[in-house]
């Protein structure tokens, strides 16, 4: 784990206890990209069956443009029907709101338990209480609310000419085939070409 806690220039978060575990764990994270640059790419699951929040952040990523990304664990939010489409549209639009982005900007993704809908009242909390608690300092935060059977949060830095790169990660034993339930995200201030970012996701 990296000693710092700060998040490349350009970026807050915050990973809150929503209410979705019932462990009380941290368990819904938020990160912004306050810009300048709005840039994202995304790879997702090869599987045929897909969560509700994979066909929604397919949309999100093909203009390259990702202002806010949202992610719970708990609940996967797969296996549930248009309900569960419904729940992914409803907590893109309440980012939207509290942050004053586009909802079609705003990447989610959810980890936890399949077939089960999500708790949306405590969704709909959670996101507004994150929203007043973005900080720069939250990627600890963010790692430990995006936990399922992880043991310990999952975080990477590392800087090249003076641009900070910075991931964060769940899954145990969940890496085969091509990642499977793994989810991860990847924040910097270099700025990296959209065509390259998106070579080197489909290669790793």
């Amino acid at each position: 784990m990296n000693d710092s806690n700060s998040l490349p220039r350009g970026f807050r978060g915050a990973g809150i206890a929503a209410g979705i575990k019932s462990s009380a764990a941290q368990d819904l994270a938020l990160i912004v990209n306050d810009g300048p640059q709005l840039f994202g790419t995304a790879v997702f699951t090869s599987n045929q069956v897909v969560a509700a929040p994979v066909t929604w952040s397919r949309q999100v990523v093909k203009d390259h443009t990702i202002a806010a990304v949202l992610l719970n664990s708990g609940g996967a939010n797969a296996c549930t029907g248009t309900e569960g489409f419904a729940d992914t549209h409803r907590s893109a639009e309440k980012v939207a709101e509290v942050l004053s982005v586009s909802a079609s900007d705003t990447a989610i993704c959810s980890t936890g338990l399949i077939g089960v809908r999500l708790p949306m009242d405590a969704m709909m909390k959670g996101i507004t209480t994150a929203a007043e608690n973005l900080t720069i300092n939250a990627l600890e935060d963010l790692a430990r609310a995006i936990m399922t059977t992880d043991s310990k949060p999952k975080i990477a830095c590392t800087s090249k000419n003076q641009s900070l790169f910075t991931g964060i990660a769940k899954g145990a034993g969940m890496l085969a085939p091509t990642l499977a339930t793994m989810l991860s995200v990847i924040m910097t201030d270099a700025i990296v070409e959209p065509a390259i970012a998106s070579r080197i996701f489909e290669e790793v």
